[in-house]
């Protein structure tokens, strides 16, 4: 089928993601919440569900629900009830879920994205509702039976619910990915799709361009990876419409991607809505989030990336790229706001960290926590090259490398005890520059006729003459000078 008729129709795109919370126990009873116990392990009889057990609210999931809200923009409900969602399933060991239905304690906030044009976008939030997940079950372990882990039953999770607001495979890749560096950043999630502890599922539909009618959706699940998301939306969006130009009608179904393959098949038809016969949580008491309790959380909430960006690019003047790799992850951000308090050089620490730092961590198998080389340290290389004792050659290839093997030592004392200071004196500079010209009377001859790229040249003899100390701005400058006066 030609582009032309694809383009004809445009993508709905609504995500709900399951994100589970870094606790130390589950949501309503006091296993532990742990990832990678042997099987069945961690569970419990209010986990089980068992005759007589009565559960309990974990107050630590009451604050990460509020944290994730107020990072989106949301309301916060003050009078949260909790809900019984009743299904069958064999690795759902009470037979219910403990949820909450209609009263989420965060409502009606958004996400900033870019959109495909590269425009700033609001996808907008429906609701995060706090809820506990199922157990797992395995069907690749045995060959002819299903083997079922209740250690994950019970673990908390939120459900943040977008509105139908995203119209690409591209736009929902990317606020995934802002999801999930949100909720690194909260400390309230590891985002590690590929363990399950942030999960994805896609409503998708397609409707003709300029409608207003949505078309039939389909329910996408099981997908491992945030690129998996787009992929499987994209192939959705290709199949909707392949189906309406042949004259067919989209069946309302939950599906599953396959990785291997990049298309989906039917899990289930969805042609009537599920009825979890849900009611209200009888023993559980509502919780009450005051105003006191969100301004205490807010106050502990760490700088979040959309506000990052927004300084780095309009107050320090970096590069939205610049900008963008320093937010990526929140531990980079922190060690580059630390390097801020020792420097007023942004640009020269956001260089050092995008490029020696992160070449190191990444060539030594080390995450930023366990780097040696401080903030504090960092600034004092940054202020050594700034202040033209040392150039950053120099500074990069001999005293960040000995500053991150030893941690006592300063870069001034490296650059001291190894006789790096660059000679910046003019004097003592020129004398270099007189004896590096005279070396070369013919390249002097070819200067002079026109061919001004041989102070290049002449500026490496002044560099091998000088054993790499001469200021190269300074002997620049004496170098143009003593040519011109030839």
């Amino acid at each position: 089928m030609s582009e032309s008729v694809y383009d004809k129709y445009q993508a709905v795109i609504g995500l709900e993601v399951h994100a589970q919370m870094l606790t130390k126990s589950k949501a309503y009873a006091s296993d532990a919440a742990e990832y990678g116990a042997m099987p069945n392990t961690l569970v419990s009889p209010v986990t089980l569900g068992l005759p007589g057990v009565l559960p309990k609210a974990n107050k630590k999931v009451i604050e990460f629900a509020v944290r994730i809200g107020l990072a989106t923009h949301c309301e916060i409900r003050e009078r949260n009830e909790y809900a019984r969602k009743n299904y069958f399933y064999a690795d759902l060991p009470k037979g219910y879920q403990i949820t909450q239905d209609k009263t989420p304690i965060c409502t009606n906030g958004y996400i900033t994205i870019k959109d495909d044009n590269g425009e700033e976008k609001r996808i907008r939030i429906q609701r995060i509702h706090m809820e506990e997940d199922a157990g797992k079950s395995m069907h690749d372990v045995d060959l002819t039976d299903t083997l079922v882990d209740l250690n994950r039953a019970g673990v908390p999770l939120v459900e943040i619910v977008s509105e139908p607001d995203i119209r690409s495979g591209d736009e929902a890749f990317r606020y995934l990915t802002e999801v999930r560096r949100l909720v690194r950043y909260l400390e309230i999630c590891d985002g590690n799709m590929e363990e399950g502890s942030l999960r994805c599922d896609a409503n998708v539909s397609v409707m003709l361009k300029g409608s207003e009618k949505f078309g039939r959706r389909v329910e996408v699940k099981n997908m491992n990876s945030i690129s998996n998301v787009k992929r499987a939306i994209e192939h959705e969006v290709k199949r909707h419409i392949d189906i309406i130009e042949a004259g067919g009608i989209v069946d309302q179904d939950t599906r599953t991607f396959d990785a291997l393959t990049g298309t989906t098949m039917s899990l289930r038809s969805k042609e009537q809505a599920n009825d979890y016969r849900y009611f209200p949580e009888p023993d559980l008491q509502p919780v009450i989030v005051t105003q006191e309790d969100i301004a205490k959380v807010k106050s502990e909430l760490p700088p979040l990336p959309a506000e990052l960006l927004e300084k780095y690019t309009k107050q320090l003047g970096l590069s939205a790229y610049d900008a963008s790799v320093l937010t990526d992850a929140k531990e980079v951000a922190l060690y580059y706001e630390a390097v801020l308090k020792h420097t007023t050089n942004a640009k020269a620490a956001a260089n050092w960290v995008m490029g020696p730092v992160k070449s190191y961590l990444n060539e030594n198998a080390i995450h930023i926590s366990d780097f040696q080389v401080e903030a504090s340290r960092l600034a004092e290389i940054i202020n050594l090259v700034d202040s033209g004792k040392v150039s950053f050659s120099v500074a990069s290839s001999k005293i960040f490398p000995e500053m991150a093997a030893d941690k006592s030592a300063t870069a001034m004392g490296i650059a001291e005890k190894n006789n790096l200071i660059q000679e910046s004196d003019e004097g003592a500079l020129l004398a270099i520059v007189r004896e590096a010209v005279a070396k070369y009377p013919a390249k002097v001859a070819e200067y002079k006729s026109g061919k001004t790229g041989l102070v290049g040249m002449f500026m490496g003899e002044v560099m091998k003459l000088s054993k790499g100390k001469a200021d190269p701005k300074v002997a620049s400058e004496l170098v143009t000078k003593v040519l011109n006066e030839q």
